[in-house]
């Protein structure tokens, strides 16, 4: 079996003929699928990377010391998280490190991968490509969690969700550290979005009142995509458990997975400055106000979405490709297929935050118009 043979095919494809009829709507398209980041890199940011481009030497695996500080500076300062700066890996876009993460861990064919049942497709990939079993959950509740295989050698939490924006409460995150630790499985916590709360504040598994007084068996991920608008830096970083930190900085090593050491300057110049961050917030609360208010006139329901960078909508009566279909050819907007995240899905959209503030007037217009049709 090839490795290509363990993939299915790559899910955004499916959604072509759609962005055709959405592009051919009057005004164009307002493409609020993928979720790619629109505005400009912050100035501090690129600035940064601009200084540190004459860069002729191999960059640090484990990232400069310099670059570690700010990454364990920002957890504290901003999800009151503290960790030994030796035991944070910058990673090249959290993507990547998520696909590859079991096979880092030197899971096999006798190990499963836990992942949400609605959830990012590359949990699944990443079980396939290491030649794993993957199984979803509907919970991370201990109930639910006893019955899962035991197999089971890592569990992914994703709070805030994609695509749904659900955020596990503490309570929660505490039930699956605790199963996960009397299995001897890895929590994998992917925490992407977790500064981009609306309704509440999302915590991380790696804050005390989560994990306790150890990081034993917990890993986090965290990205600068939507944060600092770097989806094009491919930058990133994990922490956690030092002993496991330890492990995936050798295989890092070994398989030369390094980030750049502009990009690392980047990063340092990302992670202690807020500003930024608070002002990119902002942007995003307002779209999403406009959006809100629009798929609700257009006679669709919002469900969870209190934090992260997408709405999760459904309108009755209608599966998730009809729901395309309507807002492709009535509003030219293009979203994503709940389908996309599991069958769990199939009723739902997701909705992006990360179109121009121009776009999403227009999407706010349009679905203005398409209420009572």
């Amino acid at each position: 079996m090839t490795l290509a043979s363990r993939l299915p095919e790559y899910p955004w494809d499916e959604l072509a003929p759609i962005a055709e009829k959405a592009r051919a709507f009057p005004g164009g398209a307002v493409d609020l699928s993928v979720g790619t980041p629109v505005d400009p890199v912050p100035t501090v940011i690129q600035d940064a990377l601009t200084a540190a481009a004459n860069a002729p030497g191999y960059p640090l695996t484990a990232g400069t010391p310099e670059l570690r500080s700010a990454a364990a500076g920002w957890l504290a300062r901003s999800l009151g998280v503290r960790v030994d700066p030796v035991s944070v890996l910058p990673v090249i876009g959290t993507k990547e490190f998520i696909a590859w993460l079991p096979t880092m861990l030197g899971l096999g064919a006798a190990d499963t991968v836990l992942y949400p049942s609605l959830a990012y497709p590359t949990y699944d990939i990443g079980a396939r490509l290491a030649g794993a079993a993957s199984a979803a959950v509907s919970d991370v509740t201990r109930g639910v969690l006893d019955g899962t295989p035991d197999s089971a050698r890592l569990l992914w939490v994703n709070s805030p969700s994609n695509p749904t924006g659900r955020v596990l409460p503490p309570e929660s995150l505490r039930e699956a550290v605790t199963w996960a630790r009397s299995r001897g499985v890895v929590l994998a916590s992917d925490e992407c979005y977790i500064e981009l709360g609306w309704d509440t504040r999302p915590v991380s598994v790696l804050h005390e009142s989560v994990r306790g007084d150890s990081l034993d068996g917990l890993l986090a991920v965290f990205s600068l995509s939507k944060r600092s608008n770097l989806a094009g830096y491919r930058a990133g970083f994990v922490t956690g458990d030092p002993g496991l930190m330890k492990e995936l900085l050798l295989v890092g090593r070994q398989a030369g997975m390094i980030v750049p050491a502009p990009v690392q300057a980047a990063m340092i110049a990302a992670l202690s400055d807020d500003a930024h961050a608070v002002e990119q917030k902002a942007r995003y609360g307002a779209r999403r106000d406009i959006l809100v208010a629009g798929l609700s006139a257009a006679g669709f329901r919002i469900e969870h979405s209190e934090a992260g960078l997408y709405l999760w909508a459904t309108r009755p009566g209608l599966d998730c490709w009809a729901a395309c279909e309507l807002l492709a050819t009535e509003c030219g907007i293009l979203v994503g297929p709940g389908s996309m995240y599991g069958p769990e899905g199939s009723n739902y959209v997701r909705v992006a935050l990360t179109g121009t503030d121009e776009r999403v007037a227009a999407a706010g217009m349009r679905l203005r118009a398409l209420a009572g049709r």
